[in-house]
């Protein structure tokens, strides 16, 4: 089989007749007369059809074969509806035995628990080989939606001296000669630098956050894509992270319809929200639904919970936009509504429908450098491990905005996974560190 030019098995389907196959056993069954091989490889799967009767030279190699053992095979595919995917490869006319695997230690019986003991191995799943692929289809968009509109893309270090986010959720680090710095929060504060020279830009990036959460929607470790931009006010930031959320949608509709049916998502909900236009309200109208309609009793100046999250986003049925939360409550960085609101905060988040994912956070940018020292200080922080922070008002400071995107939390969505643990490859979280 050397000579082989070897499809995958998608490109197989789609060609037909004699083709040559590489990949690994999917599912394996046999009887005295025939073994019956579900071949998979990164496109498909594709049963093979191995026979006592006309492969007697390679049928006792078949025999032995196990769950995920790899092999090439040449055969000609037709058509049968009982094959899983409609196809088959019959008669099978060559077999070559590249490694006959150990026992598999993955069983359709097995716990989540013992599924992320061995994630290295379950990554071969379909589910999680679909959810790769969307995610591939995910962080791809969000570089070309944001090329496409002139924005530059610009790093930050990991390595931070301070917080961004709240000291509660740092993660310290050793650093040299008995120092120590922290694992990054966001890339903000240093993007609000790179605005005074670029003008617009964004970021992907590893993200860390030490939040004690066993929640089915929090992460020790994901990626956020990230921008910020000068001259750039609420009402402009939010349109443009509705745009974002829209171009993603339409990406992953034109590339993976095939793995969103594996997963069994409601794809008429997704082209709904490829297009519908997302409403904008203000957190004290948040606040009256929830307490109207849904006859909840949230305060004001408290944040939402995920059930209040639920609530907001379901209510719509399409992602919305909650702006002018507490300014009690938010970053030091994002300011008050002055002068005509000072308890509200110029931010937004954007929560989507079937379970109130919050997908989206951000705001305007402080300048007033006084309210900022006097927040810092309220919560325990020395604003001057900030003052460089501080230079960026002092020196040619303009308005300027910028937005996070848990790019887990949009695959989590998109997806309609009950946990973000299956929207990266090796999960991160309080009790998991391994593999």
């Amino acid at each position: 089989m050397k000579d082989s030019k070897f499809l995958t098995i998608d490109e197989a389907l789609k060609k037909g007749g004699n083709v040559s196959l590489r990949g690994w056993v999917y599912r394996e069954r046999k009887s005295n007369k025939f073994v019956f091989i579900v071949l998979r490889d990164e496109s498909n799967i594709i049963q093979c059809v191995i026979s006592k009767e006309k492969n007697p030279e390679f049928f006792e190699d078949a025999e032995k074969l196990t769950i995920e053992s790899s092999i090439k095979i040449s055969g000609t595919v037709r058509k049968d509806e009982r094959a899983p995917t409609g196809y088959e490869v019959s008669p099978v006319s060559d077999l070559e035995i590249v490694q006959i695997a150990e026992p598999f230690p993955i069983t359709a019986e097995q716990s989540r628990e013992l599924l992320y003991d061995n994630r290295h191995l379950w990554l071969r799943s379909r589910k999680l080989n679909a959810v790769l692929k969307v995610r591939h289809t995910v962080v791809g968009a969000i570089h070309e939606f944001f090329r496409s509109r002139g924005y530059y893309e610009f790093d930050a270090p990991l390595f931070q001296p301070s917080m961004s986010e709240g000291g509660s959720t740092l993660f310290e680090v050793k650093y040299f000669d008995n120092d120590k710095v922290y694992l990054s929060q966001s890339w903000q504060l240093y993007a609000e630098a790179g605005i005074f020279s670029l003008g617009r830009i964004y970021n992907m990036g590893p993200t860390f956050r030490a939040e004690k959460s066993k929640s089915s929607r929090h992460l020790a470790e994901f990626w956020m894509a990230e921008m910020e931009a000068a001259w750039m006010q609420l009402d402009e930031v939010t349109e443009v992270a509705k745009d974002e959320i829209r171009f993603i949608i339409k990406q992953v509709l034109k590339n993976n319809r095939k793995e969103l049916e594996f997963l069994e998502r409601d794809i008429s909900l997704l082209e709904l929200y490829e297009k519908a236009e997302y409403p904008t309200i203000k957190y004290a109208e948040a606040l009256e639904i929830l307490n109207t309609k849904y006859n909840m009793d949230v305060r004001w100046g408290k944040d939402l919970r995920t059930q209040e999250e639920a609530k907001i986003a379901d209510h719509f049925k399409v992602p919305v936009v909650v702006t002018h939360y507490p300014v009690e409550i938010m970053g030091f960085y994002k300011p008050p509504a002055l002068p005509d609101n000072p308890e509200e905060a110029l931010c937004f988040d954007m929560l989507a429908p079937e379970g109130g994912l919050e997908i989206i956070g951000g705001s305007e940018r402080s300048l007033l450098v006084d309210d900022m020292i006097q927040r810092l200080e309220a919560d325990g922080e020395d604003p001057l491990q900030y003052d460089w922070y501080f230079d960026l008002r002092r020196y040619g400071s303009v308005p300027h905005s910028g937005y996070g995107l848990g790019v887990e939390r949009v695959i989590q969505w998109i997806c309609g996974l009950e946990n973000i643990k299956d929207a990266i490859p090796f999960p991160r979280t309080m009790t998991r560190k391994k593999p």
